[in-house]
């Protein structure tokens, strides 16, 4: 073929479609074959001394045969075309009939580029080394508590490359890179620890937007100021969330019962709703790829499907679903751009990007002083969710009691329990101060960058565990 492409791995447009054309050769619908190469490098200090400096790369292809609602895949190291051929035929031997379908002609998609490296890594650590010992100096010298400063900076570099029988021939280069200050505080009888970071898709250049000393002196300052917490005294109150990672409520109790993952097994309290109301009238939330080099944000997402902005709620109504290729065929629902997979030894399937509440038009302070008392979590921790139920159960790291309409006592030991589905109601306040958050997300198709973030919300009715009692 006269002035074919080969894509990044060496694989011609012929190559593709002889390698497709097997697949397809005994009755399949769809065939798809994913290829990646990953570098990951990672630089820790422990107390101002490098512990762990670490590197590696991972190169292989991942190969699927869709036939109405079933699956077949392989993933391999060797991503050669004979041995591509090799596993698409052993493949096809799962499905039993004649061919159907033809691979349709190639066809990459114009797509607006929303992530961009400039620097995607230097020859040496030098600059990461200067940046862990100022974080370091600031934590240690925060105050004499400190016992412990953990820094990280990790970096992964992901390129990707995908064609299938329905013309797609797309690719994408993903540069996550993140810097984290762990500060662990003592009083000689207990400890406590508080992290604080930063995150995007982007290279080096990040660190010319972010303030390392602020990052390592709030990590100083809610170790510190946990230390000496009472502990949270439990009860059915007001809860205000904090703005960035207080999202991890929506992401968790509420989107991942949103993805085709669930929604197509019948398996999410959100099945059936679309059209419906499920929120209040002020909550407005979306999924999105497409901010520029956020943490969560693709070119593509790993379909080759250009990534997107899906609305999820609008004015308290189920918009979308967050759909893939495979799930939209059972759901009969749109794809969202929204297909994504750790690497080639995963399936993909449909996940979260950048996920947040939209801003509303209440203040942080408005919101503050209109709560007679209430728990103030400024800094959400880790929990558990069930998608089938969306009850969740949230540790909150960083909290205060509120208390005639004032932040005051800070309090430890705060967990939040209920689901997901009555905390969307039960928002009656958003403040205007939108931030988000950096996270990896787990789930089917492995471990993914993933954002999270919210303004400050008022939830008017939260159940919150605590061991404390009241003086």
């Amino acid at each position: 073929m006269a002035n074919e492409r080969i894509n990044k791995f060496g694989i011609s447009e012929t190559n593709a479609k002889e390698i497709l054309e097997i697949a397809l050769a005994t009755g399949g619908d769809f065939a798809e074959v994913y290829m990646d190469s990953t570098l990951n490098e990672t630089i820790r200090a422990m107390s101002g001394k490098i512990d762990n400096i670490s590197s590696s790369r991972v190169k292989g292809a991942a190969v699927r045969i869709i036939k109405d609602d079933m699956e077949v895949s392989a993933s391999v190291t060797d991503c050669s075309v004979e041995n591509l051929k090799k596993v698409a035929a052993k493949l096809a031997e799962s499905i039993n009939g004649d061919k159907t379908t033809e691979v349709l002609p190639f066809v990459e998609k114009e797509v607006k580029q929303v992530t961009k490296t400039i620097t995607p890594r230097y020859d040496n650590y030098d600059f990461e080394v200067e940046a862990i010992n100022n974080a370091t100096k600031v934590v240690v010298e925060y105050s004499s508590e400190i016992v412990q400063v953990m820094v990280l900076v990790w970096k992964k570099i992901q390129e990707m490359f995908v064609f299938a029988s329905d013309g797609t021939w797309q690719g994408d280069t993903r540069d996550n890179t993140r810097f984290v200050v762990q500060a662990i505080a003592s009083d000689g009888k207990t400890m406590q620890n508080a992290s604080s970071g930063w995150g995007m898709n982007q290279g080096m250049e990040m660190f010319d937007n972010i303030d390392i000393e602020a990052i390592a002196r709030e990590a100083a300052h809610d170790a510190v100021e946990m230390l000496h917490a009472e502990d949270m005294v439990g009860g059915d109150i007001p809860v205000v969330i904090n703005n960035g990672f207080g999202g991890v409520i929506l992401h968790e109790a509420c989107v991942h019962g949103l993805e085709a993952t669930s929604v197509a097994k019948g398996q999410s309290v959100f099945c059936g709703k679309l059209g419906q109301k499920i929120a209040s009238d002020i909550v407005n939330a979306v999924d999105t790829g497409v901010d520029e080099n956020e943490w969560g944000s693709i070119n593509v997402d790993d379909e080759g499907t250009p990534s997107q902005r899906t609305v999820l709620i609008e004015n308290g109504i189920l918009k979308s679903y967050l759909v893939d290729k495979r799930n939209s065929r059972i759901m009969n629902h749109p794809v969202t751009g929204s297909s994504r997979r750790e690497s080639y030894k995963n399936q993909t399937t449909s996940r979260m990007r950048n996920t947040y509440f939209l801003n509303g038009t209440s203040t942080f302070e408005e919101i503050i002083a209109a709560t007679k008392y209430g728990l103030f979590a400024k800094s959400m921790g880790g929990g558990s969710v069930n998608p089938a139920t969306g009850e969740f159960n949230f540790a909150v790291n960083v909290g205060y009691l509120i208390e005639d309409g004032k932040i005051t006592r800070p309090v430890k030991g705060a967990t939040l329990v209920g689901s997901g589905k009555d905390v969307l109601l039960r928002i009656d306040m958003i403040a205007n101060n939108l931030s988000c958050s950096q996270g990896m997300c787990g789930s089917l198709s492995g471990s993914i960058p993933t954002n999270v973030g919210q303004p400050t919300i008022r939830v008017s009715n939260m159940t919150v565990g605590g061991k404390g009692g009241k003086n």
